[in-house]
């Protein structure tokens, strides 16, 4: 799967950068009905299933469960905390967010929405008014309030806890409840990504109050069904640990739309191609990710649609510079021109072309291709060329040892890169790069893990040499520092692999100063020929994860998945249903 960067509800991570491209297309599987008005569905009807069958699969009914497939179990559905795409699904049906996105990436006030009109926002740029509806509860009946919200972003912004989206809130100088129902953000400075990072989940603070910051990641909240009061459509009911997470309609939602949906399982598999077989035979309705190498057969069943679109996802390999995470404490890419090298050793084409079956873009710059921000040639782009690697790399002061494997300083240039379990096309990449870095003197060990653990234990607090990982950029604005900035180490921000460049730190904060689109744009195009130019990631490609979706699931055309949000796989997921 992929982490989220922790400027959208996400997925991180999701917990965790930078575009939203319009103009998608999508397959809605012949369903042109409408969906129900917010008066079509009453509270009583979501209560309990329908228990007359419809005659036409394309008129929305009520019932029914929905049974999703994945690769990778859930961490924790504790919004403050949420850092990875499986935790981010769950989120998104449990939690309601104070705004959402539209298809087109617009900030907007939905039914299913906390404010109840957009953000009012000072001549200045400094300060935002929030309006909260007063009918929105929690699933144990509380309502949702100002100091719900209040408590949220104060304690995102308390280093003691931890949070990975500290760097959407620390521009905050005080955030103030007006009355039960509004709250005021003054921030220190103007920060133009601001309005995205109200599409914030509150979580309940008279559950977590008392709860000291540092012992909150710990709580059993977001970890325990019995113990999490949530927002959403859906309730939380079950969790079997790398088996399966359930959730039921909460028969007292507030929103004006009520799920028609009745349940949802989310089902954990070994691998994507597991998950494929299970979608063609029927035990799935949905899965959210097919593999390249199954689409084609996935395509030849009629029963099965199949949504594709360009997303805003990118695959990398990110390089650790904390020596802490190497046995002899020796960094053996720490010099740019050694990753430089490594940049020219691999056929990125070659795994777009072969790996992908061309249905990705390279990537030199994490601004994806088509936005405003793209930079175009500002980025260094690294064309397959293994003698160039070859000659940089003995420019380093790299030379071949006995075996083959480069030397310097009593030092081989071995490092382990590790990659999600389950996940065919990391698997397939990384071969790629353990052969093309061979091809030039480097020894590479990947090396899969299961994926909550991973992101548990090596990715959340940066423990590892080198890994294979994408990021989804569910936000629309390019700003990434919470991802390079030395600011934002772990625990409390996302620069997982310990990076410092004070040029990049103080670019970055530039980027967000200003709100001219051409000003920005400008700042950014600099961004991108310094970070690829000293390369902490090696930029991959763009790449896309075509949905499956079976015969029982129906939607409206406007309620359609998003390939190009991060859970647009669920886009109005609340207005579906499930024909016989």
């Amino acid at each position: 799967m992929i982490t989220r960067k922790k400027s959208m509800k996400f997925l991180f991570l999701l917990s965790i950068l930078a575009i939203v491209i319009s103009g998608c297309s999508s397959n809605n599987n012949g369903n042109s009905s409408n969906s129900p008005s917010p008066s079509a569905t009453t509270a009583d009807e979501s209560a309990s299933p329908s228990t007359e069958p419809s005659e036409d699969p394309n008129t929305p009914k009520v019932g029914g469960t929905l049974t999703v497939s994945t690769f990778s179990d859930i961490v924790s559905v504790n919004p403050i905390f949420v850092n990875d795409t499986s935790s981010g699904d769950m989120q998104y049906l449990l939690f309601a967010q104070l705004y959402d996105l539209d298809r087109d990436g617009n900030l907007v006030v939905q039914p299913w929405s906390i404010a109840s009109e957009l953000p009012q926002i000072s001549e200045d740029g400094k300060t935002y008014t929030v309006k909260m509806k007063n009918t929105a509860k929690w699933s144990d009946g509380q309502p949702i309030t100002a100091e719900d919200l209040v408590f949220t972003i104060n304690t995102i912004i308390n280093p003691k806890a931890g949070a990975p989206g500290i760097s959407l809130y620390d521009k905050v100088d005080k955030v103030e409840k007006v009355d039960d129902y509004t709250v005021k953000f003054t921030l220190k400075q103007v920060y133009a990504p601001f309005q995205y990072s109200l599409m914030v989940n509150p979580v309940p603070s008279h559950i977590l109050k008392d709860v000291k910051p540092e012992e909150l990641q710990a709580n059993p909240y977001g970890k325990d069904p019995a113990k999490t009061v949530t927002s959403g459509p859906w309730k939380w009911s079950e969790w079997k640990t790398g088996q399966y997470v359930s959730l039921e309609a909460d028969p007292n939602y507030w929103g004006e739309v009520k799920p028609n949906i009745q349940k949802v399982v989310y089902k954990i598999y070994a691998d994507q191609n597991t998950e494929v077989q299970a979608l063609i035979k029927g035990d799935v309705d949905t899965t959210l990710a097919i593999p390249i190498t199954q689409l084609e057969a996935v395509e030849k069943n009629d029963k099965i649609t199949v949504i594709k679109g360009a997303t805003s996802t990118y695959e990398y390999i990110s390089f650790n510079f904390d020596a802490n995470n190497f046995p002899d404490k020796f960094i053996p890419f720490n010099s740019q021109k050694s990753r430089q090298a490594i940049a020219y050793a691999l056929n990125r084409q070659g795994m777009v072309d072969n790996v992908l079956k061309g249905t990705g873009a390279l990537m030199n710059a994490p601004f994806l291709p088509g936005s405003w921000s793209d930079p175009g040639d500002k980025a260094v782009n690294y064309a397959y060329d293994a003698e160039k690697a070859k000659a940089l790399l003995a420019e380093d002061g790299w030379v071949p040892g006995k075996d083959g494997i480069l030397e310097k300083d009593g030092h081989r240039f071995s490092f382990e890169l590790q990659y999600n379990a389950g996940n065919s096309r990391r698997e397939a990449v990384s071969q790629i790069i353990q052969q093309n870095l061979k091809d030039v003197g480097i020894e590479v060990k990947p090396t899969a893990i299961d994926f909550a653990t991973w992101i548990d234990q090596n990715i959340t607090p940066g423990k590892y040499p080198a890994i294979l990982l994408g990021w989804s950029l569910s936000n629309p604005d390019p700003d990434g520092e919470s991802i390079f900035s030395s600011k934002y180490f772990p625990p409390a921000g996302q620069n997982n692999g310990w990076y410092k460049n004070e040029k990049l730190d103080k670019l970055w904060v530039d980027g967000y100063s200003v709100v001219d689109q051409a000003a920005r744009k400008e700042i950014y195009n600099q961004i991108a020929t310094e970070i690829s130019t000293d390369l902490p990631y090696v930029f991959l490609y763009q790449y896309g994860n075509p949905q499956g979706v079976g015969p029982k699931v129906k939607f409206a055309p406007e309620d359609a998945p998003e390939p190009t949000h991060q859970t647009g796989y669920f886009y109005h997921m609340i207005k579906w249903w499930l024909a016989e």
